[in-house]
């Protein structure tokens, strides 16, 4: 177990069952997931985040893909993602394939800010059982998290070379929303659909505003070209 800086009784309730407990300080999603990969003993990982489920089926799934003798590196699984207590079929949530379960040595998550995601050497193939992903608990703990993950998103473009421009902040926004609730049918969820194809659109909004500010405080001295709106 790998902790960084709980405040919970995290730390006491995995000594209760294991003397192997690590603390370590925050390294980013990316990199604290590794730290975890490395310190594995088992020949297979499945990483799961506090909010994910595993079904019993999935667990079935799972459980014949250890035994199989051909089986591949690793294994993409369909995330059912639910908001405000309903599972959300649409708006491009699923069926969300996400890789997580990985022959130890042979994955490793990439090294981003945010939106970290498993990089496997070898083949990979697909599970047909879900996990569930109860992902916001209410619209207050969306803009929270909204908040942390829009900067991180934002230092990740940075990191990237990417600059925000004015068509950035005018036209992602709203094609995000089309996106999720037309292209993606969101609109057949009903109010669910619509509320999350406009907090999304405004997530983007927010990112790329970060993105600018970030490139405004860094003035033209130190980066390249001027920095939309020139400072007054």
């Amino acid at each position: 177990m790998c902790d960084s800086g709980s405040t919970d009784r995290t730390l006491e309730i995995c000594r209760e069952y294991t003397d192997w407990v690590y603390v370590d300080e925050w390294r980013g999603y990316g990199a604290q997931k590794n730290l975890a990969v490395e310190r594995a003993s088992s020949p297979w990982i499945l990483s799961l985040d506090a909010d994910e489920r595993v079904t019993p089926e999935l667990r079935k799934a799972i459980e014949e893909v250890l035994e199989h003798e051909m089986a591949l590196d690793g294994y993409y699984i369909p995330r059912k993602n639910y908001f405000l207590g309903r599972w959300v079929r649409r708006c491009g949530w699923y069926p969300d394939y996400v890789l997580r379960l990985f022959r130890r040595g042979r994955g490793r998550f990439t090294d981003r800010a945010v939106h970290e995601a498993v990089r496997i050497e070898g083949g990979v193939g697909y599970l047909k059982a879900s996990l569930r992903h109860y992902t916001y608990s209410s619209i207050s703990d969306y803009l929270v998290r909204m908040d942390r993950y829009s900067t991180l998103g934002a230092e990740e473009l940075r990191r990237e070379g990417n600059r925000a421009s004015l068509c950035d902040l005018l036209l992602r926004p709203p094609f995000t929303f089309v996106r999720m609730y037309l292209f993606q049918a969101g609109f057949l969820e009903g109010w669910r659909g619509f509320l999350l194809a406009s907090l999304y659109a405004n997530y983007t909004f927010i990112k790329y505003a970060k993105l600018w500010e970030k490139s405004l405080q860094q003035g033209p001295e130190q980066g390249s070209g001027e920095p939309w709106p020139p400072p007054r």
